[in-house]
């Protein structure tokens, strides 16, 4: 299978991005112990404090799977998602270049 590859671009409510920030970066600290995440990076956009981009690589779609179906209904997924006036997802095909090592008889 491939990896996926994803940026996710959340648009706090006015004034809440810090707050929206935090909570997404607790959601990666609870991304440690899953194997099939390689990759969660929380950014704010410089230019827009209440915008934030997530950055995200999985393994494989049933990683992906497993973690969406895990956090669906939580009530962390639901107080992050109070905080969010806008979102867009971009789904990407996964090319290669620096990052995590690829897997043996794998691509990037």
């Amino acid at each position: 299978m491939n990896r996926i590859a994803r940026y996710g671009k959340l648009v706090a409510q006015d004034g809440r991005g810090a707050e929206l920030a935090e909570l997404l970066l607790a959601a990666a600290a609870g991304l440690e112990d899953r194997p099939g995440c390689e990759l969660y990076l929380v950014n704010r956009q410089a230019d827009a404090p209440d915008t934030i981009w997530v950055t995200e690589l999985w393994r494989d779609k049933d990683a992906l799977d497993a973690v969406l179906e895990a956090i669906k209904g939580t009530p962390e997924t639901a107080a992050a998602m109070k905080l969010v006036a806008a979102a867009e997802m971009i789904e990407l095909d996964l090319l290669g270049g620096k990052g995590p090592t690829p897997r043996a008889g794998g691509s990037t």
